[in-house]
């Protein structure tokens, strides 16, 4: 009964974050709800018992995805979409 509640949890905390991500304006607002989202994927998958799933989500995405996202934006000037 408590798994599923966590699961829920994560799942409840997720999809916002997701959707955010998809409906922002900012992009750099929306690099950060997936960076966001990605954590807390990677924290159910930990939850789950893949933790090297986790771990590799935790690395790859967050550490190297997402921080070259970020880094382009703020290379290239990111603006508002009107």
């Amino acid at each position: 009964m408590i798994f599923t509640i966590i699961f829920l949890i994560f799942a409840i905390i997720m999809i916002p974050l997701a959707m955010r991500a998809v409906t922002s304006k900012n992009i750099t607002h929306s690099a950060i709800y997936l960076m966001s989202f990605l954590f807390v994927l990677s924290a159910l998958f930990i939850y789950l018992g893949a933790s090297i799933v986790g771990a590799i989500e935790l690395l790859v995405f967050i550490g190297a995805v997402v921080t070259l996202i970020v880094f382009t934006i703020m290379l290239t000037g990111g603006k508002e979409l009107e």
